[in-house]
């Protein structure tokens, strides 16, 4: 397997990039999208893409804009801006190797791809892991106590994961503005949900929700006792040898 660094230019500006591949020919593409407020060097991001690479899927993961390496002020990021930045993954795959087939998401980044699909044709096979479904539950879960603040001066300092980060209401906004669950009904494409029942940041119910409005093929993977950003390796393991398993019959039809 070898990891190469690269970048691509996304709406917002440059994207920093690595691409994970097996020693021989890729069998297939895809793009990994993380978590909220992380990047694409997260433990979740590194080895389930890694994970991929070594059983015959090339995986694209990036940085969000404003986070990571990417150009870009996080601030001025929102859902939106995410998912514009995902498509623009798969258009640079499309002109340097090939398209994604497989789309893989990871909390918000799992929103996100839901949300994206439809703009990536080549695509064949959706996960998402521990994903929200809809954007909005990040907001009512991790930033209700600051929308006041937000509301009234227009942003907030608020800390994420050990880190600080300004919110702004065009964030609040944004993510209160998309019809998520119209596009998992209209998804199109084989689709996995992965959940744990034990995750105290996304819950359980979310991946029900999703499960409920996707049209079939659909599965489900009980992620049990796996924390909400994956942090084992023997788990993420798991999670990257069930996704190669399951997307197996999509990725080599296409």
């Amino acid at each position: 397997m070898l990891t190469e660094r690269m970048d691509f230019q996304g709406p917002h500006g440059k994207l920093s990039a690595k691409l994970d591949a097996p020693d021989g020919t890729p069998r297939a593409y895809g793009v990994f999208a993380h978590c909220f407020t992380c990047s694409k060097d997260v433990l979740a991001a590194t080895r389930i893409a890694q994970g991929l690479a070594e059983r015959g899927v090339a995986m694209l993961r990036f940085d969000f804009a404003g986070l990571g390496a990417s150009a870009g002020d996080f601030a001025d990021t929102n859902f939106s801006s995410n998912v514009d930045d995902l498509v623009a993954a798969a258009g640079f795959l499309r002109e340097r190797f090939a398209a994604p087939a497989l789309l893989v998401g990871h909390s918000l980044g799992g929103a996100a791809v839901l949300a994206a699909a439809h703009r990536i044709p080549e695509s064949k096979a959706v996960v998402t892991i521990a994903a929200p479904s809809d954007p909005r539950y990040v907001v009512d879960k991790l930033l209700s106590g600051h929308l006041d603040t937000i509301a009234q001066l227009g942003e907030a300092r608020v800390r994420l994961a050990g880190r600080n980060f300004n919110i702004r209401q065009q964030f609040v906004d944004d993510a209160s503005g998309h019809r998520l669950h119209e596009r998992i009904a209209q998804l199109e494409r084989a689709l996995m949900v992965m959940h744990a029942p034990q995750d105290d940041t996304v819950d359980m119910a979310n991946a029900g929700r999703i499960f409920e409005l996707a049209r079939h093929p659909k599965s489900f993977v009980s992620l049990d006792g796996i924390d909400h950003l994956v942090t084992g390796r023997d788990d993420a393991a798991y999670v990257a040898a069930i996704i190669a398993a399951w997307s197996a019959r999509y990725l080599d039809a296409a």
